[in-house]
């Protein structure tokens, strides 16, 4: 055994695997519409992510090393879960994860592209899911028969694939415990299924934000009145779902004002989104698709980084009782509904901020209106513990050896409800958080895509990391 990969011979056998293996089946993954159980209630009868664990299944017993133990698992009345156990040739343990649900298929998409039609143009591989992150089981695997290829130690490898992410995990944390006696220490935690600010360097995850949700509905009557005759009687429900609002929300400037909804952002994190303002400058708030000349939030590039993940944010996501604009009649409503969708600093619970939220919109309603909260599920934030020593030293070394140029540690703005129920289960395990949802890639919208160029490179830095792992002191 040896310590460390040929770079020369590991960039050409990653770009050959990509090529020859892990494209054909992405490509085939991308034809499946296996959307998440929320998205698709009868997901058991529809069969789509039962086809998509089959295909993933297949393409791991084709690849994984000789000795792989290969398992699809599927407790009464969850979602599967694939799980692939490779045992080391060197010491320690890994966990590598991924998901191979999708969300829905949004409208939007360009003429020649759709969800379920993979389309490769330039080093872009359009199609839902490829990005978000189905691309992480083949990039994980690949990565571990680099190693074995080469002869390089690697720690013994687990993979766990599953396929409720999208609707916020609710079926893992009965896995993991299934799997408590095979899961054993890891002193590395993977996951792939995080965000760039470009495709020219590795990015490294070191936060992600909570979410606490949930309905506010406001109700002013038992039926719709003429709005000629009741306008100026009787309150109207949405200026009132306003006004409470308000006391989550500054109108004004987006800031949350509830202390509970706040952290303290650590002054090492600070230090970090500075230099990752400094590396992409204003390309941050370019890269979202403005209407006219909507400007953002801020205009310091680091406040952005900043907002974008260690400040809270609401947003109306949906809303009920408000009829289509070209049906809507002269009468004022009798209630309104607001779906609220808000982003917590990763040290804030989210059970709490789900609480205090409810508590600020409930009490003394204006004018004794009828006010409810009905909670709509929340997930808990993520801080890396720190990359010091090995883990740290590896990422460098990949960033040179993949990218050309130093590493760049940044927080980003959305969740992955794995990475907290880890981190509780393994305390002392490293996380390595890292992704191809940059600039562009627009995961849950039209025209996503797979930045190929990223996600053979990351390969290559998944396969060092474990090699580091395996030789660490």
């Amino acid at each position: 055994m040896t310590q460390t990969l040929n770079l020369t011979e590991a960039q050409a056998a990653v770009d050959a695997a990509w090529q020859d293996d892990i494209l054909p089946a992405l490509e085939a993954f991308i034809r499946i519409p296996a959307k998440s159980p929320a998205f698709d209630p009868d997901w058991a009868r529809n069969g789509q992510l039962d086809a998509a664990v089959a295909l993933a299944e297949d393409w791991c017993r084709q690849t994984a090393p000789p000795g792989s133990a290969i398992e699809v698992i599927r407790l009464p009345g969850r979602t599967p879960v694939l799980w692939i156990d490779i045992p080391g040739t060197g010491p320690g343990e890994t966990l590598l994860y991924g998901h191979l649900d999708k969300q829905p298929e949004a409208t939007g998409w360009d003429a020649d592209k759709g969800p379920w039609t993979p389309v490769i143009e330039g080093d872009r591989l359009y199609g839902r899911g490829a990005a978000d992150d189905g691309y992480a089981l083949f990039a994980s695997l690949q990565a571990v028969r680099l190693l074995h290829d080469q002869g390089v130690a690697h720690p013994r490898c687990m993979l766990l694939i599953e396929t409720a992410e999208e609707s916020g995990s609710p079926d893992l944390p009965a896995y993991l415990d299934h799997l408590a006696g095979r899961l054993g220490n890891p002193g590395l935690v993977v996951c792939l299924d995080s965000g760039c600010a470009d495709y020219d360097r590795l990015w490294v995850t070191t936060s992600l934000r909570g979410m606490a949700a949930g309905d506010l509905t406001v109700k002013v009557l038992e039926q719709g009145v003429h709005s000629g005759d009741a306008g100026g009687v009787v309150p109207s429900s949405f200026r009132i779902a306003r006004q409470l609002l308000a006391r989550i929300e500054d109108g004004a400037t987006g800031t949350i004002q509830l202390p509970a909804l706040a952290a303290d952002i650590p002054e090492e994190r600070r230090e970090q989104a500075h230099r990752a303002a400094e590396v992409i400058g204003d390309a941050l708030a370019a890269k979202y698709p403005w209407a006219g000349e909507t400007q953002a939030n801020a205009s310091a590039p680091s406040e952005l980084v900043l907002n974008r993940t260690w400040r809270p944010a609401l947003e109306v996501i949906g809303a009920d009782d408000l009829p289509p604009s070209a049906e809507a009649g002269n009468v004022l409503r009798p209630q309104t509904t607001l779906r609220l969708s808000l982003r917590l600093p990763p040290t804030v619970d989210g059970q709490t901020a789900t609480q205090a939220m409810a508590d600020a919109l409930t009490r003394e309603p204006p004018q004794q209106a009828s006010v409810s909260f009905r909670a709509g599920g929340s997930a808990n934030g993520w801080n890396a513990p720190p990359f010091a020593g090995w883990l740290g030293d590896s990422l460098e070394t990949s960033a040179q050896a993949w990218f050309g140029q130093s590493a760049v540690f940044m927080g980003e703005g959305g969740s992955i409800p794995l990475m907290n129920l880890l981190g509780a289960r393994f305390p002392e395990a490293r996380f390595l958080v890292t992704g191809v949802l940059g600039p562009g890639s627009n995961a849950h919208g039209p025209n996503e895509f797979l930045h190929l160029p990223m996600a053979r490179r990351l390969t290559g830095v998944v396969a060092e990391a474990l090699a580091a792992q395996a030789t660490k002191t």
